[in-house]
């Protein structure tokens, strides 16, 4: 089945000049690695490191290739690269014993290198040694990273493989295949796309699904040749050579319902050698979804109408409405903050709103008529139309729901994302990406369902909408900036990283002293 779906870019943040930032996709490999072990060889893992404030933090990390000097990772870092900013990166390469731990000792540490982001994606390809503590170099071990740009239009896709009747490669048990794809350069050197994860004893593998930028599949250009390699594992890293096809990113679109397309899975000594050899089985493209990236301009140079949803905090950590200490205390000679929030980035994106009427939401209280709490509910009760007129008609719905509500917890926000998303991808559906949804949520705390909200965005930033988070009040909001993604990329509990940044973080403190 061949799907076209659509994404976006975030929008610009509340206010000041826009930062110049685009994506940056890193990917790592290195040669002539330290032996630290006895029986094997090593079993590399390469770190990546940021540094902030003078301190380095772990941004990311490589899956581990077992018994391996030369390793190429298939892992791809994805960095916001800010061109007038000065990025510091460090690579470190261990080797790991048992379940992906980083060692203590000495002798697990492989090598490291310092550069800048900045570094890496002005020679593109960057080969540096690697050194030991105290500036000794690792032998003549070396790591290299390549670096690609990806432009905001390019888009990624979704491919799913399998294979049947591969070859037999084991004596007493059936093979272990995994899949590699690389891309061919101009300059005809191969770059890893993507490796597959191995299926143990089976000679017709069902490969999980994966996703890629097209500027790494075949750099935009759907004639390049990909090369495309099947491999019998071996946990000794001798892995046993199956067979090899070429393809391209056109011959995979040819895919339509109920149809497949499918390679011979070639050995060329086997073909050289035996007269009456076909393959070594059959490569399957089962399936290809491919996902048209837009950014935030292109939606509204395109005529797109945005769909503006507050939602707003109703937790009893807010203090009593009849307070004049609360933060939602209705003053009635100035708004308080929630109302300051709200005016503040509504009338902006009202601008773009063609009906001037906006979904406005709740959480966290007790509502009637049975006051059950809600973590998703209209503040004009009527569930079948939460919309509002213009700005000023969300003002007066909040003013008359908080006399009805009671206010109580726990601060939990994915349930109105995951709302939110689902009818942005209900949008997403329509082909000329005319619409676009902004998610504003105006809280007085760090949220309670972290881990949830954490996997409702990385669901949502497939979709065309982007989140304002504003946090109102004076509280410590240190816990949020993870949901933000400036400081590396967000990533589920699984640890599934955002397909895009949709997420803007701003304390109302902060927002008012800029304003």
């Amino acid at each position: 089945m061949n799907d076209v779906q659509e994404a976006t870019s975030p929008a610009t943040s509340l206010s000041g000049p826009a930062t110049c930032v685009s994506k940056v996709e890193l990917r790592v490999s290195c040669k002539a690695l330290l032996d630290r072990d006895t029986l094997n060889k090593s079993d590399p893992c390469v770190i990546i490191m940021v540094q902030t404030n003078g301190q380095w933090t772990e941004l990311d990390r490589t899956e581990v290739i077992k018994s391996n000097l030369h390793p190429v990772f298939a892992k791809v870092f994805t960095l916001d690269y800010y061109f007038e900013e000065v990025q510091k990166l460090r690579f470190e390469v261990y080797d790991i014993h048992g379940t992906h731990s980083i060692g203590t000792r000495d002798d697990d540490f492989l090598g490291g290198v310092e550069c800048t982001l900045g570094q890496i994606v002005a020679q593109k390809k960057m080969v540096k040694p690697l050194l030991l503590k105290y500036g000794k170099y690792a032998g003549k071990s070396t790591i290299t990273v390549h670096a690609e740009e990806i432009s905001g239009n390019n888009g990624y896709v979704e491919l799913s493989f399998c294979a049947k009747k591969l070859d037999d490669k084991d004596l007493f048990s059936k093979s272990d295949p995994f899949l590699e794809i690389y891309r061919i350069n101009d300059d005809e050197t191969e770059q890893l796309v993507h490796r597959t994860e191995v299926i143990k004893n089976n000679l017709n593998p069902v490969w999980e699904p994966f996703k890629v930028s097209l500027i790494s599949l075949c750099s935009c250009d759907e004639e390049r040749k990909l090369k495309c390699l099947v491999w019998d594992y071996d946990s000794r890293g001798k892995h046993d050579f199956i067979g090899e096809f070429y393809a391209t990113f056109r011959e995979m679109q040819k895919i339509s319902s109920g149809n497949k397309v499918t390679w011979d899975c070639v050995n060329p000594k086997y073909k050289q050698k035996k007269r009456n050899y076909k393959n070594s089985g059959v490569v399957i493209l089962s399936d290809l979804k491919l996902h048209r990236v837009y950014s935030f301009l292109d939606y509204i140079m395109g005529g797109c109408q945005i769909h503006f949803t507050v939602a707003i905090d109703f937790t009893a950590s807010n203090g009593d409405p009849r307070n004049s200490c609360s933060l939602h205390y209705i003053n009635p000679y100035q708004p308080n903050e929630y109302l300051k929030a709200l005016i503040a980035v509504g009338e902006i994106c009202q601008d773009y709103d063609s009906d001037k009427r906006f979904s406005a939401l709740g959480f966290g209280a007790r509502i009637p008529p049975n006051y059950e709490v809600s973590h998703d509910f209209a503040i004009n009760f009527n569930p079948e139309d939460d919309e509002c007129e213009e700005i000023q008609g969300v003002v007066e719905a909040y003013q008359n729901c908080l006399p009805k509500i009671q206010l109580y917890g726990p601060t939990n926000v994915s349930p109105i994302i995951n709302r939110i998303a689902k009818l942005a991808a209900g949008d997403g559906n329509i082909k000329d990406a005319s619409r676009y949804h902004i998610l504003l949520i105006l809280t007085d705390g760090v949220v309670t369902d972290m881990a949830d909200t954490r996997e409702a965005i990385v669901r949502a930033s497939y979709q065309p909408l982007s989140i304002i988070i504003v946090g109102v009040g004076n509280a410590d909001f240190t816990d949020m900036q993870i949901l933000d993604g400036d400081d590396g990329v967000l990533r589920s509990p699984k640890g599934e990283p955002v397909l895009r940044d949709i997420v803007q973080f701003v304390p109302f403190r902060d927002f008012k002293t800029v304003s």
